[in-house]
């Protein structure tokens, strides 16, 4: 027999059903959303006009027995309209406004990703924390691993659905069942959409409250926000206006959840089970636009809507926590929408996208699985969603959130600010290069030159000199012309400071921006600096900088164990997504270096942040690393150089294309865009670099232009060029050049054995998940 719970709520609004398309401003015919006329909140009324017509081609299709469509701006709705009808058997019947629909898997986002981020703002939980740490027997198998982030993203590594029998013996059996799971991917490795993370999600939730996801929602969420037509186990008054789906045991079910897995849970699970109308559901969309608010109530704290809602890298794409934001299931999403944009949908037929970037938000409600479940809305859906953002007039459409421009201190600004007296009283030899300033462009050797109490004693540069301006196999020695100090090479006769360079020295100070990049060599100077400092009892101090290329994402593969290199100085993968002085805190621990440590952090820098949210001036790192562009191309397109392809060097673009003599660029792009990378376009074309590799000769290849820098994935991309060229070019390709640089014997094979790409990214992804929960203990940055 059934569990049933209570639908906690107050008595609906019997307000006048709205089927109009178009509505005059002024008075609200219900409690929530005030009603106005589309050009009153910048929308275009012709453009919204095509709606109806899409509408008609669906019905006409048989996609749907009908729908309601909902837009809103500016904290008012401009559309609502009921097409069709509510349900076409035993009897027709027309749809209306206020129809109330089993909103399926948008229950994921509106009802448990919420009440989970409510627990997080309230210190009640952790997104890291593991799920054993709730629920204990989950841990066989390798669940031990799994957090409530992997469960919130889709990469738990669970299946998407345990089979039906596993419910039978109702929600306690259940779980058992579902703690018995064995993984069917490495946690963390790979987006799978699983309705079986929800329903544990929704556990988590009664383990830590004592409430179900139903009960806890109403009073937390749907009530405060008056939101009296939407929960789980909707009243008869209700159900009697619900659109009604498939039949179950010879009866239609109308206010009973579809899904099968909900109903043997009792209608109330994570993943499903959720009810509500257009108006209501527009109420929540308003509340996440506000951030967080809705009239007198906090919701949600802004800053724990901008988490839940911004991208996090899965291996498809990008995900929000419990949202969708660009994957395979962003179809319903359409094309115009900013990048801003999260949202979801329903296997019953409902689609909600919230832009913050537009104050936009579009609902579709429709029960396409009746009567016989072989409707299907979600292209339609999309199609409207372009339509709408399309909609958008010009200058009516919200600014880009601003950045902090301005507002970022580097390490050494901040050692500036605190008049140097962390290296009081020291002897100081500095490894720096051009990079070394602060933010009015000062040389960090000028600044510790001329401080009081801090004596300056040597000077040590990395790869490229220490103006950065010298691309040649071996640097010498040479003296600074301002402070007339030696300048010790660390790319000439040796790579580690010597005993004689470090008589002098009491303090060792790091102060060179790094690009994010596991092969650009700095990361090697300062780590080989930090060994000679600790074996001969030196101080450390790092000066930290930002991650130009942001410090959240990270891609593979990991470099092998015993692949140690001066281009590999440690088992990370290619793009670490860390900062220099978070390297500096790794490399000492577990490279076990009995080493006195210290960073100064920067300050004002978040994680998320690219070079120019931090109103710092952009200093080429390097000869051939000229823009923010090329250092988030470099960690794919600069795994290819050591095989026999020009990757630009030579050119004014260097890695911005990539090609040889025996490329044929139209070819190549033609089926680089088959493989729709997300977040980059690649465009034939023939170049000659002036000198590098193939100087003087015409090369056919690609240029890359990143789109979309938010889905862009610069080491899947060069990983999927890499399969592509051993496939175009078996005999003038020289595949096992690239492994100097990629370091992963299994991901090399994959690629010369002729494996299809998506098995080598698979590969290419081992071991990341084990890699971040390694990073956690030496992050700085929220």
């Amino acid at each position: 027999m059934r569990r049933r719970v209570a639908f906690v709520g107050q008595a609906f609004c019997s307000a006048a059903v709205l089927i109009a398309a178009l509505v005059v401003a002024g008075k609200s015919a219900y409690g929530g959303l005030p009603l106005a006329a589309p050009e009153e909140v910048g929308l275009d009324v012709e453009r919204l006009a095509r709606i109806d017509e899409l509408v008609a081609e669906g019905l006409a299709a048989g996609r749907m027995p009908g729908c309601v469509v909902c837009v809103g701006r500016h904290g008012k709705i401009a559309l609502l309209k009921a097409y069709g009808h509510r349900q076409l058997q035993p009897e027709p019947a027309p749809m209306t406004t206020d129809t109330v629909f089993d909103l399926a898997s948008i229950t994921k986002p509106v009802a448990t990703a919420t009440a989970i981020m409510l627990l997080v703002e309230r210190g009640r939980l952790n997104l890291g924390d593991k799920v054993v740490s709730l629920i204990p027997e989950f841990a066989p198998h390798g669940k031990d691993a799994i957090t409530i982030r992997d469960l919130l993203i889709h990469q738990s590594g669970l299946l998407p659905d345990n089979p039906l029998a596993d419910y039978a013996d109702g929600p306690e059996v259940a779980l058992q069942r579902i703690c018995e799971l064995r993984l069917q991917h490495p946690v963390g490795s790979r987006f799978v959409y699983s309705d079986v993370n929800f329903i544990v999600l929704g556990e988590c939730i009664r383990r830590v409250t004592g409430q179900t996801v139903h009960e806890f929602t109403q009073q937390e969420l749907f009530g405060p926000l008056g939101m009296t037509e939407t929960g789980y186990l909707p009243r008869e008054e209700l159900k009697a206006r619900a659109a009604p789906t498939e039949q179950r045991n010879g009866a239609w079910m109308q206010g009973d959840v579809h899904d099968p897995r909900a109903w043997a849970l009792g209608g109330v699970a994570g993943h499903a089970g959720l009810f509500s109308t257009a108006r209501d559901l527009a109420i929540y969309a308003q509340m996440m636009l506000n951030g967080g608010r809705f009239g007198e109530r906090q919701i949600l704290a802004p800053q724990t809507v901008a988490a839940m809602t911004r991208g996090y890298r899965v291996s498809t794409g990008l995900r929000g926590l419990g949202w969708d934001k660009w994957t395979g299931y962003s179809i319903n999403r359409g094309d115009l929408l900013s990048e801003a944009a999260f949202g979801h949908g329903g296997f019953t037929g409902t689609v909600l996208w919230i832009d913050p970037r537009l104050d936009l938000f579009f609902i579709f409600l429709s029960n396409r699985v009746h009567p016989d479940g072989k409707g299907l809305v979600n292209p339609l859906a999309g199609r409207m969603a372009s339509v709408i953002a399309s909609a958008v007039r010009p200058e009516s459409a919200s600014p880009p959130p601003p950045s902090p421009v301005g507002e970022v201190l580097t390490g050494l600004d901040v050692l500036e600010q605190e008049g140097f007296r962390r290296l009081a009283g020291q002897r100081v030899g500095l490894i720096t290069n051009h990079t070394g300033r602060n933010k009015q462009g000062v040389s960090a050797v000028e600044l510790l030159h001329r401080a009081e109490n801090v004596q300056l004693t040597a000077l040590f540069s990395p790869e490229h000199g220490i103006a950065g301006q010298l691309d040649v196999a071996r640097i010498a020695d040479a003296e600074d012309p301002t402070t007339g100090l030696k300048i010790y090479s660390l790319y000439g006769e040796t790579r580690r400071p010597t005993p004689a360079m470090l008589a002098e020295v009491d303090t060792l100070v790091f102060d060179i921006q790094e690009i994010g990049t596991r092969f650009y060599t700095y990361i090697s100077t300062m780590g080989e600096a930090m060994r000679a400092a600790a074996e001969h009892r030196k101080r450390f101090v790092v000066l930290d900088r930002p991650n130009p290329i942001n410090g959240v994402d990270v891609a593979g593969p990991l470099l092998d164990p015993g692949k140690e290199s001066f281009v590999g100085f440690h088992t990370l993968p290619v793009r670490h997504g860390m900062t220099i002085g978070e390297l500096a805190r790794m490399f000492r621990e577990e490279l076990k270096l009995d080493l006195e440590l210290e960073v100064v952090p920067c300050e004002g820098w978040r994680r998320e942040d690219f070079w120019e949210a931090t109103g710092l001036t952009w200093v080429n790192p390097s000869p051939n690393m000229r823009s923010v562009t090329e250092a988030l191309l470099y960690p794919g397109i600069g795994l290819l150089e050591t095989s026999n392809l020009s990757v630009g060097r030579g050119t004014h673009t260097p890695f911005e294309v990539l090609g040889a003599p025996w490329i044929d660029g139209r070819r190549l792009a033609a089926e680089l865009r088959q493989r729709r990378i997300p977040g980059v376009a690649f465009i034939p074309l023939q170049f000659t670099p002036d000198d590098s590799k193939y100087a003087h000769e015409r090369c056919g290849g690609i240029n890359l232009a990143i789109t979309d820098r938010r889905t862009f994935d610069p080491v899947r991309t060069g990983l999927e060029i890499a399969v592509l060229l051993r496939r175009l070019y078996p005999e003038q390709w020289n595949a096992p050049g690239i492994q100097r640089l990629l370091g992963n014997e299994a991901t090399l094979q994959a690629i010369v054995e002729g494996k299809p790409a998506e098995e080598v990214l698979e590969l290419a992804r081992q071991g990341l998940n084990e890699f971040q929960r390694r990073r956690v203990k030496y992050l700085l940055y929220e």
